[in-house]
């Protein structure tokens, strides 16, 4: 999966997840940097689960106290 494939995944999921627009979750990731970390981190993340996935952007946005 390329890193842009897989940043696309994630912004849906979490969308779908948090039932939000995909719009909603991409600024999100934006403003608190996700976006970034998944390219940054990408070799680490891109073959976690979806579920672990889910956790981990809820633990990401809690510690930058977002809702």
């Amino acid at each position: 999966m390329s890193e842009l494939s897989f940043k696309t995944y994630c912004i849906e999921n979490y969308a779908e997840y948090k039932n939000l627009s995909s719009s909603t979750v991409f600024e999100k990731f934006v403003n608190t940097q996700l976006l970034k970390h998944l390219e940054t981190d990408y070799e680490d993340l891109h073959g976690m689960g979806k579920e672990f996935l889910m956790d981990y952007f809820d633990q990401w946005f809690e510690e930058r106290n977002t809702k």
